[in-house]
């Protein structure tokens, strides 16, 4: 897609189905395919990164059938029955698909390389490579610790205390898996709560965790059981349209069975700290994970400081969060953030340069922004492929004065296929 272009105005209703969570669908697949005997997911997220996560499972010797759609059956080939695949296994955009699959093949004695396209090729991976080589693992990176990665046999792996310079779940679940495979206790400690999804899903595979605050502890040997999973609705996806629902006039939408995970919960507590009118109904569980039905109404936002403590459950959320602040009256200032600077973009840079070129006055800093509600005008906007940046601008047309051109929006599909589908029933008036 060289342009996606949507008409201003509109609002949004009704009942919106979102389809189910990227983080969970990335973990049972790959739980999954390492277990012995059946694992089935129903609700599997099928994007281009889950989808990368498949394919790279397929080449290493795991028959998954995907041909019912969203339904899927992967017949696990147990702890160290993966292969060396023929080629380089590309990863596309997935960031989680890397760090939590090269965890794996630390200690899967197999030789794989892993790449990835352009953006994915910026990342940071030294967090993951680093502590993974102090367990034994042999793996080469780029000069610059990005990818490609180089994974090699290896004799065996010892489990570590370590504790992540950086709050990561991405991190902290690929040296999990590493775990399962080294001998004696991995434990894995943050300075900060960082999502827990494979510390819910690991046990209903079998795994047993010790976990005591912000530590989680695993014995190295266990194996993993075949199960069934229930992916819930994806959270990133519908705080796209909270954000949407909340700016435009008349609007009042219901989003069920929505993954209400604590650690995945920021975007709602920030936008209810800017006056935003949402309702959480319905609170269940589903898959060891809870839901909720969530309600959004027109609201009056108000700019707000974001606490820094709700940065690790909002992460991906905040380009949809900084469309909020351009919408709201007063200031929102967001410091504390500079991991967002190595998102699927530097999300704080590109989306202050389409904020700006819609009217906004924006500041920036290493480690965050300053956002100046306004009156937000039409324009052209570069989503440089980040998927979470083009569906937050696609937003912003409701509150806009004119018609808003992404550029460089086809990388939606990487979490979010249906998006046009479900963002024209809403209302959203894409040309």
């Amino acid at each position: 897609m060289e342009e996606l272009v949507v008409l201003n105005g509109g609002s949004l209703n009704g009942v919106i189905e979102i389809p189910g969570d990227k983080s969970i669908s990335h973990r049972a697949v790959m739980f999954g395919a390492i277990a012995d005997g059946l694992t089935r997911v129903r609700g599997c997220l099928m994007s281009e990164d889950v989808l990368a996560t498949i394919e790279a499972f397929r080449s290493m010797g795991v028959a998954i059938d995907t041909r019912d759609q969203g339904h899927i059956k992967i017949s696990g080939v147990g702890l160290h029955g993966l292969k060396s695949p023929a080629r380089p296994i590309n990863l596309g955009n997935s960031g989680t698909s890397m760090r939590l699959l090269v965890g794996i093949l630390a200690g899967a004695n197999i030789d794989a390389s892993l790449e990835g396209d352009a953006s994915l090729s910026l990342r940071p991976m030294g967090r993951i490579v680093s502590p993974l080589r102090q367990m034994g693992a042999d793996i080469e990176m780029s000069v610059n610790e990005t990818p490609p990665l180089r994974v090699r046999p290896t004799r065996k792996l010892t489990g570590i205390s370590y504790s992540t310079p950086v709050i990561s779940a991405q991190v902290k679940s690929g040296l999990l898996l590493a775990g399962l495979y080294a001998e004696g206790v991995t434990r894995i400690s943050e300075n900060g709560r960082s999502r827990d999804h494979s510390e819910r899903l690991l046990p209903k595979f079998g795994i047993k965790l010790d976990i005591s605050g912000n530590e989680v502890r695993l014995d190295g040997g266990q194996r993993l059981a075949g199960c069934d999973i229930a992916v819930p609705t994806d959270i990133s996806s519908a705080a796209f349209f909270m954000l949407g629902a909340a700016i435009s006039p008349a609007s009042e939408i219901l989003l069920p069975q929505v993954g209400f995970n604590e650690t995945r919960n920021g975007v709602i507590e920030i936008l209810r700290l800017m006056n935003a009118d949402i309702e959480v109904r319905q609170k269940d569980t589903s898959g060891g994970e809870p839901v909720a039905d969530i309600s959004v109404k027109t609201s009056n936002l108000s700019g707000v400081n974001i606490p820094v403590e709700l940065i690790p459950a909002a992460i991906d959320e905040f380009p949809a969060i900084f469309i909020a602040a351009a919408c709201a009256d007063g200031v929102t200032v967001l410091r504390g953030a500079e991991e967002l600077r190595h998102k699927e973009s530097d999300r704080i840079s590109v989306m202050a340069d389409g904020l700006r070129n819609l009217g906004i006055k924006v500041e920036t800093y290493p480690d965050g922004i300053s956002i100046t509600g306004g009156n937000m005008t039409g324009g052209f906007v570069d989503a440089c492929g980040d998927h979470r940046v083009a569906m937050a601008f696609s937003m912003a047309t409701l509150k806009a004065s004119g018609t808003v051109s992404i550029k460089n929006a086809d990388g939606i599909s990487t979490s979010f296929p249906t998006f046009f589908e479900v963002a024209k029933s809403a209302g959203l008036r894409i040309k």
